[in-house]
């Protein structure tokens, strides 16, 4: 096994907020501590503070004043609600500390404006979208973008929801800011409840489940996004994604290709976990492969985490490497972008017309580049 390339020190960064979202930032830092420090959260409510502090023995503040006057974070997660999250990102900005923000950074497009302005200044902010870096997602995209399907013009995106959905759905289309053509539909309709964040249904019981669907038109490329609102975590709705070219298809796990010879060739994306019956490694996931070929590698092995936690390292190691000169891992641009082709697919749902999408300030700003595509690339070497 090729060993992890562990940091010299950990970064260090706090925490705004102290909900679902905040304690998934602790999680991973507890089970990375090599690559992680987390040297203070701010949080306000009593109940909160007394769980952080005795769950997660980190130090609670409460103003950013407080936590910035006895530590200093290489970088501040900032997990609020939308309509709080510009207040903190303008005051974090203004005293030149890089933020990662939780998505989506604002409410609305006329609150993102000003953020964006901040950027545009020369502050640090980033945003914590982290479904693309999903160890399935991951590699579905790097297959979509690897040429093996020829050129890509279709996909259909059913895993995430409003600006996730549009994360992931532009990342395998290849598509940037390009405008679109979109009609969109919703339905409510009786499901059987699932569990939720506190756990398993007592009872059966049922509640009105929306189904979203959108066709998002690029010109050359065509996008479709489905998603129920009680998708995520139901037993009775599953994630799909389909992708097309004019060489292959993926849909879901399988893949469709052609040979050198022009035969067909069925391949599937297979997962390799070490701790199942005889195996004595530990509970890991160790990578994801297509044939020979590997499509997700995890750099975090042999730390015992879910798929939603490796993704949340991986955006946590990207911010850590933007602060020191590196690349974005997924820019306040992007972010905006994604959040109003959400918005646009919302108008369209309520309209009940077609709506045109517009070129937005930060398409044509040097805010304005492609998205990030360095993770999502198929490897031949064993991890």
């Amino acid at each position: 096994m090729i060993p992890r390339q562990i940091p010299n020190a950990p970064a260090i960064f706090a925490i705004v907020g102290g909900g679902f979202r905040a304690v998934a930032f602790l999680r991973v830092a507890r089970e990375l501590p090599e690559y992680f420090r987390v040297c203070g959260v701010v949080a306000r409510r009593a109940a909160t503070v007394r769980a952080i502090e005795a769950d997660w023995n980190v130090p609670t503040f409460g103003t950013v004043e407080e936590l910035l006057g006895n530590c200093s974070p290489d970088f501040v997660v900032v997990a609020v609600m939308p309509s709080d999250a510009p207040e903190l990102i303008t005051e974090l900005a203004r005293r030149k500390i890089p933020v990662l923000t939780e998505t989506p950074p604002a409410p609305d497009i006329p609150s993102l404006l000003p953020l964006l302005d901040l950027v545009q200044d020369g502050a640090l902010i980033q945003v914590a979208e982290q479904y693309h870096l999903e160890p399935l997602l991951t590699s579905q995209i790097a297959v979509a973008r690897s040429g093996i399907l020829g050129t890509v013009g279709e996909a259909s995106v059913s895993v995430c929801h409003d600006y996730h959905g549009m994360s992931v759905l532009r990342r395998i289309l290849g598509i940037g800011f390009e405008n679109a053509t979109i009609t969109a539909h919703e339905r409510v309709a009786p499901l059987v409840a699932g569990p939720t964040r506190a756990g398993d249904p007592h009872a059966e019981h049922l509640l009105n489940e929306t189904h979203t669907s959108a066709r998002l038109d690029f010109g050359d490329r065509l996008g479709c996004y489905d998603f129920s609102s009680d998708q995520y975590r139901s037993w009775l709705r599953s994630h799909s994604m389909l992708v097309r070219g004019d060489r292959g298809e993926l849909r879901d796990e399988q893949v469709r290709t052609l040979d050198r010879n022009g035969a067909p060739l069925h391949r599937g994306i297979t997962r390799v976990s070490a701790g199942g019956a005889g195996n004595h490694e530990g509970l890991f996931l160790r990578g994801l492969t297509l044939g020979d070929e590997w499509t997700y590698v995890n750099e975090f092995a042999p730390a015992r985490l879910a798929d939603d936690e490796l993704s949340i390292a991986a955006l946590l190691v990207g911010m850590s490497d933007h602060v020191m000169g590196g690349p974005a891992v997924y820019s306040l641009a992007e972010a905006a972008q994604d959040h109003y082709l959400q918005l646009a697919i919302k108008r369209a749902v309520v309209s009940g017309e077609t709506v045109r999408t517009e070129t937005q300030p930060w398409a044509t700003s040097a805010l304005g580049r492609s998205p990030r595509q360095s993770r999502h690339t198929i490897r031949s070497e064993r991890p």
